[in-house]
């Protein structure tokens, strides 16, 4: 077979690449191990992860609702028909992918690809048999996989990453979670919503690393709640499978000495990813690997292989879905002949926990560690009707403005539906929006999205649901 085009890997970021050189008129080829595109995120990632984090609320809210005056009975869960639940998202939306790739005419080869030099790859095929792919452009997009350090390697079904946890095995009663980031969070919140007696153990001073405190102050109050125990500034030392479960051994600040040793019935390590950058035969390539396993790529998502672009996760941090789709696009529009350039300034990371953060652009401790001059303006959400009217004023808006031009250069979020709002102050970033800008801007009422309007009203010292002069 020959192509224009030849994309490696199924994701969000290499179907996107694909659909978008079809669309622009280009003979496309897609490579990947699954039936039909997807990758990590719908098969094993943040598609049925927000499944099941979507059934959480429920019930959470269903045990909430006792003190609006409406009592449930105590739920009745079966795991067999929230796993069919969760795997029918998944099919759904795979099937829409694959029916994508036909009406596109893109030629769809299932198998694991290997590179036999700048122009040509060899695909064994998942249903048996070779096929060599000669190509004018690849584009490399194989994401990445669970990390898990030697040292918490166990072969025992009852030790998970996120893919065999999203699989639903059991709920245990007692589950520890490795790693207090996104994944850990995510993942944890359902199984103690479902059930388990949850511990999280995070080896820094605080969840979520890399988030502002002020943010991650308030959900840890409810993982507090929600969660048996939080270990910080503590790590797991070993682990060894029992008959009876798995014992572990902590050391660190955050531990007793009746502690250091407990027993649980799973562990799941979510103490991040590493890119899949091991493709066989890159080294027959000048595709170059940095330091931290990342396929190294400039602006326009070029590798130092002319002919060879990679993107998404196996390119660098942060490793998201959004990102990668938009580096695809960029790659293929280079290939396409247009003078383009990934220049984002503002990626919006989700965390879907209970409440949700979300945050973009600068944030306020990056601003401290560049020494940057800037204005913080917060509006709590006890302040605001529509947070009040849900019984969720457990929430925080936050504009991080450059001092001098008062341009909109970081926001931070708390609080229910986060995700959901953040979309807001990645275009005002990118549009270069002024706190004026957002102030001006007349947003509907009740809702949370106000509460952007009034943080930018809270610079000005004019907030109308809070009281706070301006300095």
């Amino acid at each position: 077979m020959s192509t224009q085009v030849v994309v490696v890997g199924g994701g969000p970021g290499g179907y996107a690449a694909a659909f978008l050189a079809a669309d622009l008129g280009l003979s496309v080829a897609l490579v990947d191990p699954e039936v039909n595109p997807g990758g990590v995120c719908v098969y094993r990632g943040c598609i049925p992860s927000k499944t099941l984090l979507h059934v959480a609320k429920l019930l959470d809210e269903s045990r909430h609702a006792a003190a609006w005056g409406v009592e449930f009975g105590a739920p009745k869960i079966d795991l067999a028909k929230l796993r069919d639940f969760k795997n029918s998202v998944v099919k759904r939306l795979t099937n829409g992918t694959g029916q994508l790739v036909k009406v596109r005419k893109i030629e769809y080869v299932q198998g694991l690809a290997e590179i036999l030099d700048p122009h040509t790859l060899n695909v064994k095929k998942t249903a048996g048999g070779d096929e060599t792919i000669r190509f004018d452009h690849a584009i490399l997009a194989t994401g990445s996989v669970p990390a898990i350090p030697p040292s918490l390697k166990l072969d025992d079904p009852r030790v998970m990453d996120s893919t065999a946890a999203l699989d639903l095995p059991d709920v245990p009663k007692s589950l520890l979670v490795v790693g207090g980031g996104y994944i850990g969070l995510e993942l944890g919140s359902v199984y103690a919503t479902l059930g388990s007696a949850v511990t999280v153990v995070e080896m820094t001073p605080g969840l979520l690393p890399g988030a502002d405190r002020d943010l991650v102050d308030i959900l840890a109050k409810r993982v507090n709640q929600t969660m048996k125990t939080v270990l910080l500034n503590t790590r797991v030392v070993s682990m060894k499978a029992e008959a009876g479960g798995i014992d572990v051994s902590f050391e660190g600040e955050g531990v007793k000495a009746e502690t250091r040793k407990q027993t649980f019935d799973r562990v799941l390590v979510a103490v991040g990813r590493r890119p899949n950058a091991k493709i066989p035969g890159l080294e027959r390539t000048r595709v170059a690997v940095n330091e931290r396993g990342f396929i190294v790529v400039d602006e326009q998502m070029r590798t130092e292989e002319p002919s060879i672009f990679a993107i998404g996760d196996v390119v660098g941090e942060p490793m998201l879905a959004h990102k990668a789709s938009h580096e695809g696009r960029v790659a293929v529009e280079v290939i396409a002949g247009e003078n383009v350039a990934f220049e984002a300034r503002a990626i919006p990371a989700v965390v879907f926990t209970d409440p949700e953060i979300a945050w973009c652009g600068l944030t306020e401790a990056q601003a401290t560690a560049q020494g940057r001059k800037v204005s913080i303006a917060k509006f709590p959400w006890g302040a605001s009707g529509r947070a009040i009217t849900i019984d969720r004023m457990d929430g925080l808006t936050k504009l991080i403005l450059d001092t001098d031009t008062e341009r909109v250069l970081g926001v931070g979020l708390v609080g229910a539906g986060a995700g959901e709002l953040i979309a807001e102050g990645v275009l005002a970033i990118e549009m270069g929006a002024t706190a004026a800008d957002l102030k001006l801007s007349i947003h509907p009422h009740p809702t949370l999205t106000e509460t952007m309007m009034e943080s930018a009203e809270v610079f000005f010292g004019q907030a109308t649901h809070v009281f706070r002069p301006r300095r």
